[in-house]
């Protein structure tokens, strides 16, 4: 026996064996306890996260409890447990990638917007992400384990569930507070009201392309008898009319934010919008219609919140849509159009409506022209600030004097309506966008 391995299992009285030096002396850390440790490691930058975790199976533990938001990859790890044992203190889960059953070894990665998947190069049609989605059961079954993990989940992004996957999850989770339904259909919604405590939700229905599912006036009064508390609504591919908005109106009462994506409504559905007596927020996006039969003008009312109306990839060439949808947002005090076509200096026209706009933001408007945007903004008194971006259609030298007159009084300008554009780089030296400026200079204009 060599004279280390005698000291090693003779120690004298003032040391301690090896295997303890090793274990409380190395490592300091030890003396520390969790709820120490975990303040000191809250501290460490986010890049460090990773690397915290492989120290020992203790600080693993740990990072695992300081994690409050997942996107899950794979769904075998919500039904087997270990989601919720690894991370207990998750409140934000989103499982739509981990609810589908990509291809092996497949080198095609397809994305659209939080959906991504791998797909085979065998593929022929586009209902591969249909065919490839976990079965309704078993993502019910993993809604049922999540909600039994006594994590405090306050918001889940989820696809093709149904109402007995949405019931098991309300019954535990309590404390939900946002819920995003993908593949979203009537009878999902039949189980909305068991969420008493949803402040925000996302429900989509169809998504050209990928896949097909139906949410009509049905599934709407459910949601709107159901969630009452709603603050943020966002309807994206769904179906419905005027008596499904309506009765979202009546009966959310404390809704003041409101998106309509790619809806597939019937004509009408706008006036529905003067039911929604708390509403300040307006989004209107990727919609290749807005309203083309509105219905009477007496039933378009003026929704008395009304604070900000955004149009973002839409087609704007529905002239009596046009007239009724900013009829009944008349009171916005924002008005944002981006990237949207069919805005004509006629349909730009009817603008007028707004009482009392003070900022107003144009991109991407490729149509409209100096002439269209003067012949509404010397309308609005209230016009503070504005933005024009990308309107190739709108030029410098067409600006007159009146306009001219106009930048002069606003708090501030952002003008860059094309790459030609003079009057951006000029701005600053002309006092243009600084209220109380006297002039314009004509020649920032040539």
């Amino acid at each position: 026996m060599s004279e280390f391995d005698k000291h090693v299992r003779n120690p004298s009285k003032n040391e301690k064996p090896f295997n303890e030096i090793e274990s409380s002396e190395i490592d300091s850390t030890l003396s520390l306890s969790d709820s120490l440790l975990l303040k000191i490691l809250e501290k460490l930058p986010e890049s460090q996260s990773n690397d915290v975790s492989l120290v020992c199976k203790r600080w693993l533990n740990l990072q695992g409890r300081r994690l409050r938001s997942l996107k899950v990859l794979d769904f075998d790890f919500v039904l087997s447990e270990r989601l919720t044992t690894r991370f207990p203190k998750l409140t934000h889960v989103d499982l739509v990638n981990a609810c589908m059953n990509p291809p092996v070894n497949s080198g095609i990665l397809f994305c659209h917007k939080s959906i991504c998947m791998h797909l085979s190069s065998e593929s022929s049609n586009w209902e591969f992400l249909e065919e490839n989605l976990l079965h309704s059961d078993e993502i019910d079954r993993g809604l049922s384990v999540l909600s039994r993990g006594n994590c405090d989940l306050l918001k889940l992004v989820v696809i093709n569930a149904t109402e007995l996957g949405l019931l098991s999850l309300a019954e535990d989770c309590s404390d939900l507070q946002e819920l995003e339904l993908h593949k979203c259909n009537d009878n999902l919604l039949h189980g909305i009201a068991a969420c008493k405590n949803l402040r925000g939700l996302r429900l989509v229905g169809s998504v050209d392309g990928l896949y097909s599912s139906s949410v009509s006036d049905i599934g709407l009064t459910f949601l709107a008898q159901g969630c009452r508390s709603l603050v943020k609504l966002e309807l994206s591919g769904c179906e419905g009319s005027f008596d499904g908005i309506k009765a979202i109106g009546q009966c959310c009462e404390v809704l003041d934010e409101l998106t309509i994506v790619d809806h597939r409504m019937d004509d009408g559905w706008i006036a529905a919008l003067s039911y929604f007596e708390s509403l300040k927020i307006l989004r209107i996006s990727s919609c290749r219609k807005i309203d083309a039969s509105p219905g009477p003008e007496k039933l378009l009312r003026s929704c008395p919140a009304m604070e900000s109306l955004q149009l973002k990839r839409c087609c704007l060439n529905e002239k009596e849509g046009m007239r009724a949808l900013f009829k009944v947002c008349d009171g916005a005090t924002e008005v944002s159009i981006q990237d949207c076509w069919g805005l004509s200096d006629d349909s730009f026209s009817l603008a007028k409506a707004f009482r009392r706009v003070r900022f107003l933001s144009l991109e991407g408007c490729s149509v409209l022209t100096s002439g269209g945007l003067e012949s509404v903004i010397l309308h609005w008194e209230e016009l503070e600030s504005m933005r024009v971006v990308s309107c190739k259609s709108i030029k410098d030298s067409e600006i007159s004097p009146a306009l001219s007159s106009l930048f002069s009084l606003l708090k501030e300008l952002t003008w860059r309506p094309d790459t030609r554009s003079h009057l951006s780089s000029s701005l600053e030296g002309a006092g243009i966008g600084k209220r109380g400026s006297k002039f314009f200079k004509k020649s920032v204009l040539h």
